[in-house]
């Protein structure tokens, strides 16, 4: 007699052998109980979940005899009347399958439908079965239409899919339809080990796992497996050899890279890797070994005392118990996230071990250290210190002089500077007096020392700007023309600027509301830039570089502007602001530097879009329309939502 394979002797025959699809048993038997029968049936599920079962067991329950011959429609066919045998021998002349993957043609549906004007010669019911229906032609679909919504009342429709979704809902509207799941591992498991009980071979628990695991919710595929395993071993499932056989990574394995993950240690991630590569096992396999411990992890992490339920009577419950005690749960998390996409990368990369190294360092990567916790901490609390003392030694070093050959002792040295004080709070703008109210000097505060330092560098000799508009209220000393040196930033020595200066940089970017105070360079310069903005004489960086400095000095042949980012200054964007100067009459050189602005056509563009929103805003609120709506109708106006027009 011809060998049987399991999946074909283990269908069951009626529906409480069914497994795992209780809720499309209980709907079935009831119905069959109450003869509340309707006349199209639709299964749908994934390979091996038991479409094609269900409704040959149907078939049964519609036609069967009973061992008397006298039985009617039943939920529990008896098996041993003439149409349950030529059912499941696939010879009852009332039971139709119909395989649309390769009859998919409006020419085979209307051969059926033909058979359909015909009573049943031996059963009760006529039964059409039609496996992967998705598979038909639209023409076959609007054939066949007619017939499935009013059959006769001796002809049963039972329709099989794996794609519901090209299932037109012409079709899916005439059918009861059932969602036949994919089996859980631990279902699988069972009825495995109850299979090769009765087939008297021999398994271990974990061959029979990983077995339920590679069958990915398909019962067939379990048994097919399992013939597989059972030749692989002569007869009998050893772990070991059905491991090996799957290709599946062991435990082992997977316990240690995570281990080592947990631990920092890539030098063991890498050889562990090495040694997957030399054994042959499969990359994908280890991930996905991985991302099942990490789920477990995860699961233990969140709900203490409970882990997967296949993983129950596990021998390796207790080490996954350990790496989630030892793995923080958002490393956890991140760490099965890498690996269930790292799948995806295994086939991008020339080399899946590769791309499993990489996927396996990844988290190292990202993985503070406590030398590099304590390396950036030092970094951060030295980085300020480092960026003022340059400063700080720039401003002392021009009013350094050598010291006087006499005897008196030398002056101490200088007491390290004091760290520095924080910002500034922002004070209410006030306008400066007139010069000639100004009060005396001796009541005026301070600068700082740095910043009279700055002010008593000695100034060296040669022609001078005029300089009409200098930020503090104070002159400030402009270096000379050098016209030997070419035209860049750097032909004019920067005027140095005190550390106090320095610290008023920010504040000045951000407090865009202080009032501008107006001068006559201030005037010109804006009035300037406005004409080259409106002929288009400049564009991109150079109209930004006008639009974002002050104009700080001006003789006939050199002006002096002033900027606060030195990206700005760049030569090209100082040659083009040249060139449209020059077409509107001002032939002249520009110097450039680097310093707080307090007075620029931005800022005064800026001050006056914001005084428009203002004045927008208030005519909105003096509205008395709006006003009347704000107070009978509790309205509110929607901030940012008005615009000057």
């Amino acid at each position: 007699m011809a060998y049987l394979v399991l999946a074909r002797k283990h269908r069951p025959k009626n529906f409480t052998e069914m497994v795992g699809q209780e809720h499309v048993v209980q709907a079935l038997a009831n119905a069959l109980g109450t003869q509340r029968l309707h006349h199209a049936y639709l299964f749908t599920g994934t390979r091996g979940v038991g479409k094609t079962t269900v409704s040959r067991i149907l078939a049964k329950s519609l036609n069967c005899q009973g061992p008397d011959g006298n039985g009617g429609i039943t939920a529990t066919p008896c098996g041993v009347c003439q149409a349950c045998r030529d059912i499941d021998a696939g010879r009852f002349v009332d039971y139709t399958e119909l395989d649309a993957a390769s009859n998919r043609g409006v020419d085979e549906v209307q051969q059926l439908l033909e058979q359909a004007v015909y009573k049943p010669v031996q059963g009760r019911f006529k039964v059409f079965m039609i496996d992967e229906v998705h598979m038909l032609s639209n023409t076959a679909f609007n054939a066949m239409l007619k017939t499935l919504e009013e059959p006769p009342e001796y002809l049963k429709f039972v329709l099989a899919t794996t794609d519901p979704q090209k299932v037109p809902v012409t079709v899916l509207s005439r059918c009861l339809q059932f969602n036949l799941r994919p089996m859980a591992p631990e279902t699988i498991l069972e009825h495995l080990t109850r299979v090769l009980a009765g087939e008297g071979v021999p398994a271990e628990p974990g061959s029979l796992r990983l077995l339920a695991r590679a069958a990915r919710g398909s019962m067939r595929d379990a048994l097919s497996l399992t013939d597989q395993a059972i030749a692989y071993g002569n007869g009998e499932l050893v772990e070991t050899g059905v491991r090996q056989m799957l290709g599946s990574v062991d435990r082992g394995h997977v316990f240690r890279l995570i281990d080592a993950i947990a631990q920092g240690d890539g030098k063991t991630v890498v050889e562990i890797s090495e040694g997957l590569r030399r054994d042959g096992l499969s990359a994908a396999s280890t991930l996905e070994e991985m991302t099942t411990v990490l789920q477990s992890m995860a699961v233990l992490q969140a709900v203490p005392g409970r882990g997967a339920a296949l993983e129950v009577s596990d021998v390796e419950a207790g080490e996954t118990a350990r790496l989630a005690a030892s793995m923080a749960p958002e490393e956890t998390q991140l760490l099965y996230s890498l690996c269930l996409h790292g799948r995806g990368e295994l086939g991008l990369a020339p080399d899946e071990y590769a791309a499993l190294t990489m996927v396996l360092l990844r988290p190292l990567a990202f993985k503070p250290t406590g030398a590099a916790e304590k390396k950036t901490l030092n970094e951060a609390q030295a980085a300020p210190q480092g960026t003022a003392a340059p400063a700080r030694a720039a401003v002392a070093a021009p009013a350094a002089s050598p010291a006087p050959a006499s005897s008196a002792p030398p002056a101490p040295a200088p007491a390290p500077a004091p760290a520095e004080p924080p910002p500034r709070e922002p004070q209410p703008p006030v306008r400066e007096p007139h010069p000639q109210a100004q009060p005396p000097r001796e009541e005026q505060p301070q600068p700082p020392d740095d910043e009279m330092a700055a002010e008593a560098q000695p100034v060296p000799p040669g022609p001078r700007l005029r300089v009409h508009d200098a930020p503090q209220g104070r002159p400030a000393a402009a270096a000379p023309e050098q016209p030997d040196l070419p035209a860049r930033s750097q032909a004019m020595p920067l005027r140095v600027q005190g550390t106090a200066g320095m610290r008023d940089m920010p504040q000045a970017q951000s407090s865009g509301g202080t009032p501008i105070v107006p001068s006559e360079e201030g005037d010109f310069w804006y009035s300037t830039v406005t004409s080259m903005v409106t002929k288009e004489l400049i564009g991109a960086l150079a109209r930004e570089l006008a639009l974002q400095s002050q104009l700080v000095g001006r003789d006939e042949d050199q002006w002096l502007l002033r900027i606060e980012r030195e990206s700005l200054g760049q030569s090209g964007s100082r040659d083009k602001l040249q060139g449209a100067l020059a077409a509107l009459g001002h032939s002249v050189k520009i110097s450039i530097e680097i310093g707080a602005v307090s007075d620029s056509p931005a800022r005064r563009n800026k001050q006056a879009a914001e005084a428009r929103q203002r004045e927008a805003e208030e005519a909105i609120h003096n509205d008395p329309l709006v006003q009347a709506m704000m107070r009978d109708f509790d309205a509110r106006i929607v901030p940012g939502s008005l615009r000057p027009v």
